[in-house]
């Protein structure tokens, strides 16, 4: 018997849970992702033909597609219903071409969700390949596939083979290193907070110094807080004015792909590529026991913070009968996306809002739980009103006699919770505990203590994955679908390592982002890179030739491509011989650039494999014991000093000593900064500096 219809999905998981909702006139295929692309073993676009890309069958769906084609050629309908973007778009596309489908007879599906109204609504407004969002898809193929082709032999000659460079990887790669760069050149500044801890009767308050008569005074060194503390010791504390208020504070939207990774990776610990992963398993469908494979949340590609008026209503409902009515927003809440969003599809929300956490919770693995929980929670808060806070601000004159200082003090309490009820995430500030005592205006206060303490500006934070997410998004790098990708790609290439959560350059990290700053400069240029996202948002638009995008592109590439060939192509770089005896064959061991930067290896390859690790002297004798100071790597490739004697000497810095004591506090001083550098104090709470010049060796 002829099947009536057949439906293509790129994912096996998908593909189970569509036939739940599709009758047995449906059969339901699945290709397992992209059948064609460009080959690996040649760049594959035409560059004298106007950039005409090549496609080839991949290797190992020849199999596949002969399934696929033979029920194709039984079926009377054929739906391809692969993602809902750009790339399920271009799936669809290479399967008409590669199953040589009829149009009149193929047609493209999307939903948003796969529930069974989204599904059935899909097949009834079925449509035609949408042949823009194809070509943009085709040109960021093309530009990456130039660049990486064009780019990684120039590294494979300079450093080592198997390096890479890309768009949105290089990019990304300087982000890191600018990062690093802002923190060896940050000087920090002393300044100084003071607080006065007053009774007022049998409750006591603290307020903070703000200024004098003239308005907000810097306190920035200990001199000027201590001759202030004293004048203040037996000054007349009286509170001159009180302000009470309410303050609203606003649930957060809806999750969009961006805000999933970076919560789930501040709240939960997920890297993105597990986030995308589980996120991805909670969309196609889950194992719900007694219902079978069941899709729990709305597509997890977008950055569009809507959702649908079903998806609204049925929030509402829950909210009403769960909550009360106190906790329905009188209006529908409405959020602002981002100003470069494409808002293509919903926010990412639970298909069912009914479905709460606690009733899956045996159907989930214990990271699929914790992701939809998060993203449950984070929908219904924001379908909620905000949590209301009263507010008190005591602004405390202090009179000396001849002067009179200010202090402030404030305090809220928690009224009404609103969507704290559901989400009290991410609350970075002890808001509801900060109580103050009724204060009037006019009334003395009595001084039992002056608080002053000395603080250092600290340095900006290494990225970790949400916060490098974040910046990506706000700077137009790539697209939250390409996140996770690149930083992957950026840790498994070794130009990056992980510690504590943050990301640190490698040494080898460090040579590509100095070759693709000094030579590829528009390539790692943020504009250009936001400018190219905007770019193929105009071809999915309708508004671009994709192949005009890939002429203006190439012409100037091409010229540095040239200049940069002349410049390290055509060097032939020697292996740097070194003192070292190999312990096997006697020859004198060379350095060779790894993974995780340089190392120290036998000439003799491959017949003698001997290896050991490469420590530079760093000319400054250790300042425990007295030892050579080396620079050293940890197993992630990490650069730091360490001494030669380890492990007996348990020296380590991450900047390098001068050699020098600190005449403050005895401690020993390193350098800080690659520009303008200073002889630092290694004791941050010492904060002693001096100017420094590195010595001639």
């Amino acid at each position: 018997m002829a099947t009536k219809n057949l439906v293509i999905v790129e994912s096996p998981a998908k593909a189970k849970t569509l036939k739940k909702f599709l009758g047995s006139n449906y059969k339901i295929e699945a290709s397992v992702g992209h059948v064609r692309d460009l080959p690996k073993s040649e760049l594959g676009i035409d560059l004298e033909n106007d950039y005409e890309p090549k496609y080839i069958t991949i290797r190992g769906k020849g199999e596949l597609l002969a399934k696929l084609r033979k029920e194709s050629k039984k079926a009377d309908r054929i739906y391809l219903a692969t993602d809902p973007d750009r790339e399920g778009e271009a799936i669809s596309w290479h399967l008409m071409h590669a199953l040589k489908l009829d149009e009149t007879k193929a047609s493209r599906i999307t939903f948003n969700e796969i529930t069974k109204n989204a599904v059935r609504r899909s097949i009834k407004e079925a449509r035609a390949i949408d042949s823009n969002l194809v070509n943009a898809q085709q040109a960021r193929r093309g530009i990456d596939r130039i660049l990486g082709y064009k780019i990684s032999p120039l590294l494979w000659k300079k450093v080592k083979k198997g390096l890479s460079a890309g768009r949105v990887q290089s990019v990304t790669l300087k982000l890191i290193g600018d990062r690093e760069e802002e923190i060896n050149n940050f000087i920090p500044t002393e300044y100084w907070t003071l607080e006065a801890v007053l009774k007022a009767g049998k409750d006591q308050v603290t307020a903070r110094f703000y200024g004098d008569a003239s308005g907000k005074l810097e306190l920035k060194d200990g001199p000027q807080v201590q001759q202030l503390v004293g004048a203040l010791q037996n000054a007349v504390y009286t509170v001159s004015e009180v302000k009470k208020g309410t303050r609203n504070k606003k649930p957060y939207p809806p999750f969009t792909t961006s805000t999933l990774q970076q919560e789930a990776s501040k709240l939960l610990g997920f890297a993105t590529h597990k986030t995308m992963l589980l996120a991805q398993q909670l969309y196609e469908g889950v194992e719900i026991k007694g219902e079978g494979a069941v899709g729990l949340v709305s597509y997890i590609r977008t950055d569009s913070v809507r959702i649908a008026d079903e998806a609204y209503e049925e929030a509402m409902a829950y909210l009403t009968e769960n909550y009360g009515k106190d906790y329905v927003s009188p209006e529908r809440p409405v959020y602002k996306a981002r100003a470069r969003a494409q808002d293509a599809h919903e926010a990412i929300r639970p298909t069912y809002t009914n479905r709460t956490p606690d009733t899956l919770k045996e159907s989930l693995s214990r990271d699929q739980y914790k992701l939809y929980t998060l993203i449950w929670e984070r929908f219904l808060a924001s379908q909620m009103p905000p949590a209301v806070y009263d507010t008190i601000t005591a602004v405390i004159t202090a009179s000396t006699g001849e002067d009179a200082y200010t202090f402030r003090a404030s305090g809220s309490v928690l009224r009404f919770d609103g969507y704290l009820t559901v989400y009290r995430r991410n609350e970075t500030s002890p808001e509801e505990e900060s109580l103050m005592p009724e204060l009037q205006a006019e009334q003395r206060l009595a001084l039992s203590e002056l608080k002053d303490e000395q603080h250092f500006t600290q340095p900006p934070a290494r990225y970790s994955e949400a916060m490098l997410v974040k910046t990506m998004e706000e700077l137009g790098i790539g697209r939250p679908s390409t996140y996770a990708a690149t930083l992957s790609n950026l840790t498994y290439r070794g130009y990056v390592t992980k510690e504590n959560k943050v990301f640190f350059m490698t040494e080898l990290g460090e040579i590509v982002n100095d070759i693709m700053k000094n030579n590829f400069e528009d390539i790692v240029n943020i504009e250009f890179t936001a400018k190219m996202e905007e770019d193929l948002d105009k071809v999915e638009e309708g508004e671009e030739d994709w192949k005009e995008i890939l002429r203006r592109f190439y012409p100037p590439f091409d010229e540095k491509l040239q200049l940069a060939e002349q410049i390290i192509g055509q060097v032939e770089i020697e292996d740097q011989k070194t003192d070292v005896i190999c312990e096997n064959c006697g020859r004198n061991m060379v350095v060779k650039y790894g993974r995780f930067g340089k190392f120290l290896a036998c000439p003799g390859f491959p017949d003698c494999r001997s290896t050991k690790p490469y420590w530079e002297d760093a000319g400054v004798p250790c300042p425990l014991c007295g030892g050579a100071v080396q620079l050293k790597k940890t197993k992630k490739g990490r650069k730091y000093f360490g001494c030669e004697n380890n492990p007996e000497c348990t020296f380590m810095s991450w900047q390098k000593p001068t050699g020098e004591k600190c005449p403050r506090c005895g401690a020993y001083m390193v350098v800080k900064g690659t520009k303008e550098q200073k002889a630092a104090c290694s004791d941050p709470e010492c904060g002693y500096m001096k100017e420094w010049e590195a010595k001639e060796s």
